[in-house]
């Protein structure tokens, strides 16, 4: 079991005549000290991963000439560890301090950034590139089971709200600020800088107080029967319960539809709309507009609604802006269609995260979370690996309708799927069991 410390400045949680807690804004939520300093950490954090990332695309780029095969991998070799190390991961935050495996984490990637200062060889940067993920699969599990810890349960959907927000900000920021970078200080800026953000995110992570519970005998009892016992019951819970499986399936879907599409974009834009270089940077960039906007809307609108029927209804709305995307060419509709799938993943992710959260057993929060991020990390690697030649085969244009059409059926099947729902304690019962 997990124990919540309570912070002096955090709100104060009210609650209705029901008796029910009063969904926490994001202000409110922002008051609880402890997570003020957690998201300020990733804020800076993320950034300088995103800034570390395209200054090594830059590298590539610009000064090695080097292949667009060369780029992906890079990305690949990012990808890969999170999508095989994560579940595992997961079982062993169940058992550590999370703490101090994030500090230590930060510190790890901090000095592993700083060998891309000597890189001379793509080889050199696909291992780092690998360490840094493996790495980064301890501490993602790790925040999770933090955040879920410093925030009471009717603060989770603004919290997992303002993460996504710095996420995606970041990610928007990011390029133009490293293009910048590289031009004025050159490529090695964008790393120094980065591994600065480890060291002060690992700074404010040591500031913050976690009051977890762990059980003894888990966090004694090392061996290989017993990591694959805990492995075997926090994949049974997530199977057993259809409303933590279906959320989970389509966050799949959506970073799937977004990581295969945001390459072909360019292909569409020339190929179908006709249109040059400025009309490819304003549709692209309304896939992160809409992202923010999402974020804001779904935490503001969804908190009085079943977390599982929002992820369901950003998956009809995915599907609906996908059919616009492929059925109308346009340029404006093509922004506003983009703007649409940006907009309908923040309401799949943000309720997907809450939910997990909420309904996992404290003491299994690491496996369940670390396997969230296993299937968004594995959809973004087929959508890298597949988008290609898929476009290739049938066409770009016919490969967005088809993505609609499965989008629609999924769609379909997961509100049949979530009928059958049952209440979650039942869920525990069956994972605890074996």
């Amino acid at each position: 079991m997990l124990g919540i410390k309570r912070f002096r400045g955090g709100p104060k949680v009210s609650a209705t005549a029901a008796g029910s807690p009063v969904p926490l804004s994001l202000r409110d939520v922002l008051k609880i000290s402890g997570f003020k300093r957690l998201w300020l950490a990733q804020l800076v954090s993320i950034l300088g991963d995103f800034l570390a990332v395209f200054g090594v695309i830059n590298l590539i780029t610009f000064k090695w000439h080097g292949t667009p095969l060369q780029v992906t991998n890079v990305m690949i070799a990012f990808i890969i560890p999170m999508a095989i190390v994560g579940p595992l991961a997961g079982v062993f935050v169940d058992r550590w301090n999370v703490k101090r495996t994030m500090i230590i984490s930060d510190l790890i990637r901090a000095a592993l950034i700083l060998g891309l200062v000597f890189v001379t060889r793509m080889e050199q940067i696909y291992v780092l590139f690998f360490l840094v993920s493996t790495v980064s699969s301890f501490f993602g599990p790790s925040q999770s089971v933090t955040l879920r810890t410093l925030v009471p349960v009717n603060g989770l959907m603004s919290a997992n709200a303002l993460m996504s927000q710095a996420f995606y900000t970041m990610r928007i920021i990011a390029p133009a600020a490293a293009g910048l970078l590289v031009y004025w200080l050159g490529y090695n800026s964008c790393f120094y800088l980065d591994s600065a953000s480890f060291f002060f995110s690992a700074a404010m992570l040591s500031t913050i107080a976690i009051v977890r519970m762990v059980n003894a005998k888990d966090a004694t009892e090392k061996t290989v029967g017993s990591l694959r016992k805990d492995y075997t019951a926090g994949s049974r819970f997530v199977l057993t319960h259809p409303a933590i499986s279906f959320v989970m399936i389509a966050m799949m879907t959506a970073m799937f539809v977004l990581s295969c599409f945001s390459p072909l974009i360019s292909v569409y834009v020339r190929d179908q709309l006709h249109a040059g270089t400025r009309a490819f940077g304003i549709i692209s960039a309304m896939v992160g507009v809409g992202l923010i906007l999402g974020t804001q809307v779904v935490n503001a609108v969804a908190k009085g609604f079943s977390k599982k029927y929002v992820a369901l209804s950003g998956l009809f709305g995915l599907s609906f802006a996908t059919f616009v995307l492929a059925l109308f060419q346009t340029p404006w509709l093509a922004g506003v269609s983009m703007f649409g799938i940006g907009f309908a993943i923040a309401f799949i992710v943000v309720p997907a995260q809450t939910l997990m959260q909420q309904e996992t057993p404290h003491d299994m929060l690491g496996r369940v979370s670390s396997s969230f991020m296993a299937v968004f990390s594995l959809s973004q690697l087929l959508g890298l690996l597949l988008s290609g030649g898929l476009a290739n085969s049938i066409g770009v244009r016919h490969l967005f309708t088809s993505s609609a059409v499965l989008l629609v059926v999924l769609s379909g099947i997961g509100f049949l799927w979530l009928r059958d729902d049952k209440p979650a304690e039942e869920k525990a019962v069956a994972a605890a069991g074996s």
